[in-house]
């Protein structure tokens, strides 16, 4: 396990950060139990959707089993590795506009292009529609990249929030001969159990002023009925060891504030007990998904840029890795 000592316990950084103005931002990322879904959505894609890529990212829109995707392409790109990623939003809202620019910032800094899908949202399309369009993404890209003469082609499975629990769902159900081909799982606040007995689901407590029982609750009803909600294709948290041992090496980031932080802990410890490969990398008094208002923490950029780091370093010897420069940022933050 791994705590990010760099990252300050007053948050201090370039600009100084907003932790305010960060809550605000993400609280907007969750449903609440009074929210409607479609006034929910719209409030979304008004905060998070930009016209601006960074780093000169290439996007193009196409279609990978009938979905439609961005194709986010950075200037430096290893031609092998392909970045599927599943996008939060409570399981009803969230899309390719709102993700995109969050995306580019990981497909540049991983060198990696990365496939956004544009999946089927909760209630009017519930469980398992989400899964099932993502599901048809992996199978046309893998059979494209095969098709393509693709020597080892290098699949990242990645997601943050509730899309954690659709990518953990396309893992447990990828064929063996599927499965062989996923490099990694990149996991950002994943959430890993909606069921009415979760540690989240059960607490009276907002550790981080975002994440609460009540939309957990809120978004477990919406996507799917209650008796489904210990299904492990919807908690992970609950699946068997033997699916765990199965699975790709798991990177999972998330802020030490959170109220998922939890279960997160569990999923890593039962991963270790399986003999998985598998790092969990907290960031002190960071809330869910702090990634996602960079331009009011310093963190978000540099949480981005160590994720990235893995990815890029993972097949490397110990001696070829490169690592951020950790000690320009805390001269920064003091």
């Amino acid at each position: 396990m791994r705590f990010s000592a760099y990252s300050k316990e007053d948050g201090g950084g370039a600009g100084k950060p907003d932790i305010k103005k960060a809550v605000k931002k993400l609280r907007t990322l969750v449903i609440f139990s009074k929210q409607e879904p479609d006034p929910f959505r719209k409030k979304l894609e008004q905060t998070f959707a930009s016209v601006y890529l960074p780093a000169r990212v290439e996007c193009k829109q196409v279609r990978h089993g009938g979905v439609p995707c961005d194709v986010l392409t950075p200037e430096v790109v290893a031609s092998k590795r392909t970045i599927i990623y599943i996008h939060g939003g409570s399981f009803v809202g969230g899309s390719r506009s709102a993700w995109r620019s969050f995306c580019a910032s990981l497909a540049a800094e991983s060198s990696s292009k990365v496939i956004l899908p544009e999946y089927r949202l909760a209630p009017q399309y519930a469980y398992p529609a989400a899964l099932e369009d993502i599901q048809a993404v992996f199978r046309d890209l893998y059979i494209q990249m095969q098709a393509a003469g693709t020597s080892e082609p290098e699949l990242i499975i990645a997601a943050d929030g509730a899309g954690g629990s659709i990518a953990l769902a396309l893992i447990q159900t990828l064929k063996e001969s599927y499965r062989q081909f996923v490099r990694n799982v990149i996991l950002f606040s994943p959430w890993l159990d909606i069921s009415n007995n979760s540690s989240c689901a059960t607490s009276k407590k907002t550790r981080d002023g975002i994440i609460c029982s009540e939309c957990i609750k809120r978004s477990a009803d919406l996507y799917t009925y209650e008796s489904n909600l210990t299904n492990p294709l919807v908690s992970p948290l609950l699946m068997s060891q033997e699916k765990l041992a199965e699975f790709p090496p798991v990177y999972i980031q998330c802020g030490g504030n959170e109220l998922l932080l939890e279960d997160i802990k569990k999923f890593y410890q039962r991963l270790i007990d399986c003999n998985c490969n598998a790092v969990l990398d907290v960031w002190p008094s960071m809330m869910f998904m702090f990634q996602m208002a960079h331009e009011y923490l310093p963190q978000a950029h540099f949480a981005v840029q160590r994720v990235g780091k893995y990815i890029q370093n993972f097949n490397k010897k110990p001696d070829d890795q490169t690592e951020p420069d950790w000690d320009d940022y805390n001269k920064e933050v003091d």
